[in-house]
C-alpha cells in the first residue's frame, strides 16, 4: 500500500489507490461546477458535487469489482435514476447537460482505474466546458456569424471526415502522388485562412494580418501569400497589412530552412547560413515598413467582414502541388542524379523545403559537397519566389503585387548576395 520515507511521510504507491484518487478528484472537480449551478429551491437541480463525487467513484468500485460488465450495469443504473429525475423536473429545467454529465462521470470513473491520466484528462475538459456556458452560448449566438459557422463545418468535414478515408500510400504515374499527403496540405491552406481571420477578428486588421503571416508562413509561406492577396482584394484599406503579413511569412520560410538544413545537414547549413541569415534580415526589414504603416492606420478602416477560407483556393493550391510533384519524380527517373538536383529546383516552385531537403541529403550520404549545394537550395528558393510573386499578382491584384513583389526580389538577392558574400570570403 505505501511506506514512509525519512521524513515520515506516507508515500502510497499500490497503483490502485491511486487510481482510486483520480476518480474522487474527477467527481469533486466536475461537481464542484455543478454545485454552482444547481439553483436553490424545490427548482434545483438534483446532482451537485457529492452527487457527482459518489457516481464517479461507484463507476470506479464497479469497475474493480467486476470489471466492463460491472461497469455497464453501473452505469445503467446510473441512466434510468437519471431520466426519472429528468422526467420529474422536466417543467422546471428542460436541458440535459447535468444529465449528461453525471452518466459522464460514471464512465470516466471506470475509465480511471484502467487509463487515469485519460480519465483525469478528459473531466478537466468538461469542467472547463461545463464552466464556459455562458460565454459558449454569447459567442454561438452572438458572435459566430452563419457564415463563419458554415466555414467551419466545411473545415471539419474536409479535416475529420474526407482525410481519414483517403488513401495514405504513394499512387499515380512514378507512384509520385499520396492523396493523404495532398489532402493535408489542403486542410492546412484552409488552416491558414483561418488562423488568419481570427487573429483579425481578435487583434484587428492592422496588427492580426502580420502576426497571421509570421506564424502561417511556418506552414506554407506560398499559401500564405495567396490567402494574404485574396484578404486584400476585398478592402483596400488593409493593404498595408496584407502585405506585411504576405512580406514577413518568408521570414518564417527562411528560419524553417535553416531548421530542417541542421536537421539533414549541418554542413551544409554552416554553408548556407550567410545567405539565409541575410535573406531573413531583408525580410523582416521590408515587412517591419508595412508593420509599421499598418499600425499608423486609423481603425476605422480595419476589417471586420470575409470569409474565414476558400476552399476552392486550397483545391487549386493541391492541384498545382500534385503537377509538380508528377514533374520531379519523372525527372529523377529519367536523369538519376542529376535529375534529383533537378527536381529539388522544380520542388520549390511549391515548397523550398523540400528542394533544401533533398540536396541536403545527398551531401550527407557523401553524394555532393556542401559547397556543391548552395547552388541548387539557392535555386530552390529563387523558383520558390517565382510562384510567390505569380500568386501575388493574381490573387491580390496589381495594388498589392507592386507592394509585395519589390519585397520578395529583395529578398532572394539578399540571399544570393550573402552566398557571393561567403565565397568571396572563402
Amino acid at each position: 500500500m505505501g511506506f514512509s520515507n525519512s521524513r515520515g511521510n506516507i508515500v502510497i504507491t499500490e497503483p490502485v489507490i491511486l487510481n482510486l484518487v483520480v476518480a474522487l478528484g474527477i467527481g469533486l472537480l466536475i461537481g464542484a461546477e455543478r454545485e454552482r449551478r444547481k439553483g436553490e429551491g424545490p427548482a434545483r437541480s438534483p446532482a451537485g458535487i457529492r452527487t457527482f463525487t459518489l457516481t464517479s467513484l461507484v463507476g470506479a468500485i464497479s469497475f474493480l469489482v467486476g470489471s466492463e460488465l460491472l461497469l455497464a450495469v453501473a452505469t445503467a443504473g446510473v441512466i434510468a435514476m437519471t431520466a426519472i429525475a429528468y422526467w420529474r423536473g422536466l417543467d422546471d429545467d428542460p436541458g440535459l447537460t447535468s444529465e449528461i454529465a453525471l452518466v459522464l462521470t460514471a464512465l470516466l470513473g471506470g475509465l480511471s482505474m484502467q487509463q487515469p491520466a485519460l480519465a483525469g484528462g478528459v473531466a478537466v475538459v468538461v469542467a472547463v466546458l461545463l464552466a464556459a456556458r455562458t460565454r459558449l452560448h454569447r459567442f454561438v449566438r452572438s458572435v459566430l456569424s452563419e457564415e463563419e459557422l458554415n466555414d467551419i463545418l466545411i473545415f471539419a468535414g474536409a479535416t475529420l471526415v474526407v482525410l481519414p478515408l483517403i488513401p495514405d500510400r504513394p499512387m499515380g504515374p512514378y507512384g509520385a502522388l499520396n492523396p493523404h499527403s495532398v489532402w493535408i496540405l489542403v486542410v492546412l491552406v484552409m488552416a491558414i485562412g483561418g488562423g488568419g481571420y481570427i487573429a483579425v477578428r481578435l487583434l484587428g486588421a492592422r496588427f492580426g494580418l502580420p502576426v497571421a503571416g509570421l506564424a502561417s508562413g511556418f506552414i506554407s509561406s506560398t499559401a500564405t501569400i495567396a490567402a494574404m492577396g485574396a484578404r486584400a482584394k476585398t478592402k483596400a484599406e488593409i493593404m498595408a497589412s496584407a502585405v506585411a503579413g504576405a512580406v514577413l511569412s518568408t521570414v518564417a520560410t527562411i528560419a524553417q530552412m535553416a531548421i530542417v538544413l541542421s536537421a539533414t545537414s549541418w554542413p551544409t547549413l554552416r554553408t548556407v547560413a550567410i545567405s539565409l541569415a541575410s535573406a531573413g534580415l531583408m525580410a523582416v526589414i521590408y515587412g517591419a515598413i508595412f508593420t509599421i504603416r499598418a499600425l499608423r492606420q486609423q481603425a476605422a478602416g480595419e476589417e471586420t467582414g470575409g470569409r474565414a477560407f476558400n476552399p476552392v483556393t486550397a483545391l487549386v493550391f493541391a492541384l498545382t502541388l500534385s503537377c509538380i510533384m508528377v514533374a520531379a519524380a519523372a525527372l529523377q527517373d529519367r536523369l538519376g542524379e542529376n535529375g534529383i538536383i533537378l527536381a529539388a529546383v522544380l520542388a520549390g516552385f511549391v515548397d523550398t523545403h523540400s528542394a533544401a531537403i533533398s540536396v541536403a541529403s545527398l551531401v550527407a550520404s557523401g553524394k555532393m559537397t556542401a559547397a556543391d549545394a548552395v547552388l541548387p537550395i539557392l535555386a530552390g528558393l529563387s523558383t520558390n519566389t517565382i510562384s510567390k510573386l505569380v500568386l501575388a499578382g493574381t490573387s491580390g491584384g496589381r495594388a498589392f503585387a507592386v507592394r509585395v513583389i519589390p519585397g520578395l526580389i529583395l529578398v532572394v538577392l539578399a540571399a544570393w548576395a550573402g552566398a557571393l558574400y561567403a565565397l568571396i570570403g572563402a
